[in-house]
């Protein structure tokens, strides 16, 4: 009813039992290790012994026994003999499982995406159900061989400038060509295959911060936080990690990414790395462009990707910027709330967290690997094969151009590129500008040939 849960009496759980809301939990709402490493950290050993000999073979009860002594860092009793076959932690059928790893004495499989280090949740939605039945890899292979080597060699070229000049513009960022450059080169070393570690990271880094000052020399040792335009901790829109956790979530992190379970889909994989690293924000700057990168770094290391190929996300994520904002709110509005930030100076404030580090250990990446799918999808399907369609029309238009009149090299790509921004017009401005080098007959020529190729089932229309 509203915003309420009504749990008929009989079944509900006892107000001041924690195990038995957890117990209720496992049962009713799914595995959320987020909320149980918290809750289980406050159960008493004698009161789970109770339960385990009352019920043995309870999933939920070896679920919570086993999760438990990983909590505490401390053994049960012995269990009873337990009859039944293995449990899951998760439940395939409502989740994404990961690789399986068994524990004998409770007759318990960890399968989370991860491991109890570091594990995201998976959630099987419609909207990722249908996201899968697109094989975005097959759709690359196959545009791969219609394009021929030439066009995907000219395409790729777009793409890479493109990504880069997206990845800048999503942080409101302009970046000058020698910029531009240091981050195309690093989209490239995405094909490397190098594994993530601190001194890698720290590499990467470097090449995307130009200002020496802001230059890391490993994991930040200060606190971080993300703002906005509002004034005091009202402006404060995230709170990462404190330091004292970087070092232990990133071996974490970078343990998943380097090693992600053999049967998830190297698109989900992407997705949780993009998100994950700037959920921790390990450096003072450059955390978002990395972020984008290590899309592509998950794509390369997964070995679905050809050599020197590449998806133009950032792109897709710049066209779909409030999304991208929303999906990655799910994860840093909650987060914020469970801070209590109280300002110090003009930009000083103190950081004091409600919680343990585990909200960035474990959490939700439903909406980040439906987000991440979508992008994928746009970025070929979109981005790559409609430019991939304007360089055919492109080569198409300067073949009729150069028929009939013969305009310099150096000029002709000018003209056509502003025909086609203004739909067809050359602006009174380029007309100015090579009044002296075109023929007039020229211009009305080459507004005629573009119109043509590009924009005559528009006018159709």
């Amino acid at each position: 009813m509203g915003a309420e849960l009504l749990v008929p009496a009989a079944v509900a759980p006892i107000v001041d039992s924690v195990l038995a809301h957890v117990l209720f939990a496992l049962k009713h709402e799914g595995t959320n290790l987020g909320v149980l490493s918290h809750a289980l950290r406050h159960v008493a050993s004698t009161d789970l012994e109770a339960e385990m000999c009352s019920q043995p073979n309870s999933r939920f009860v070896r679920v919570a026994s086993y999760l438990w002594e990983h909590y505490n860092q401390e053994h049960l009793s012995d269990p009873p003999k337990i009859s039944g076959p293995y449990v899951d932690v998760y439940d395939p059928k409502l989740y994404f499982p990961g690789d399986e790893v068994r524990d004998p004495r409770w007759r318990v499989r960890f399968n989370g995406v991860g491991s109890l280090d570091y594990c995201v949740t998976i959630r099987r939605t419609q909207a990722i159900q249908a996201l899968q039945e697109i094989d975005i890899f097959a759709e690359m292979e196959a545009f791969i061989a219609e394009v021929g080597q030439g066009m995907l060699d000219r395409a790729l070229a777009w793409a890479y400038l493109s990504e880069t000049e997206s990845s800048f513009e999503i942080e409101r960022e302009a970046p000058s060509a020698a910029k531009a450059e240091r981050f195309v080169q690093l989209l490239h070393h995405a094909h490397d295959g190098r594994e993530l570690s601190e001194e890698y990271l720290v590499e990467l880094q470097q090449s995307v911060v130009t200002n020496p000052l802001d230059q890391a020399v490993s994991y930040r040792t200060e606190q971080n936080w993300l703002r906005n335009q509002m004034r005091g901790p009202l402006g404060v829109t995230y709170v990462p990690p404190s330091p004292d956790h970087v070092d232990d979530l990133m071996e974490a992190f970078n343990q998943f990414c380097n090693h992600p379970p053999a049967q998830l889909d190297p698109l989900f994989v992407a997705s949780i790395a993009s998100f994950g690293f700037v959920f921790i924000h390990p450096f003072m700057d450059g955390n978002g462009r990395l972020s984008r990168f290590l899309f592509h770094h998950a794509l390369c290391r997964s070995g679905r990707l050809a050599k020197g190929f590449l998806l133009p996300v950032s792109i897709a994520i710049k066209r779909n910027e409030v999304d991208y904002l929303a999906t990655l709110q799910t994860f840093s509005k909650p987060a914020r709330d469970l801070w209590h930030v109280r300002q110090a100076g003009d930009n000083d404030f103190t950081f004091q967290p409600q919680t343990n580090a585990d909200i960035y250990r474990y959490w939700d990446a439903t909406p980040i690997v439906e987000f991440g799918l979508r992008m994928a999808k746009e970025a070929l399907e979109h981005d790559l094969q409609k430019e991939t369609q304007f360089l055919g029309g492109y080569d198409r238009v300067l073949r009729m151009i150069n028929e009939q009149f013969d305009v310099r090299n150096t000029i002709l790509p000018t003209l056509i590129n502003g025909c086609y921004e203004q739909e067809g017009r050359i602006s009174k401005r380029l007309r100015k500008k090579y009044e002296h080098l075109v023929q007039p007959e020229a211009y009305d020529w080459i507004e005629s040939c573009v119109k043509e190729v590009f924009f005559a089932k528009d006018d159709e229309g």
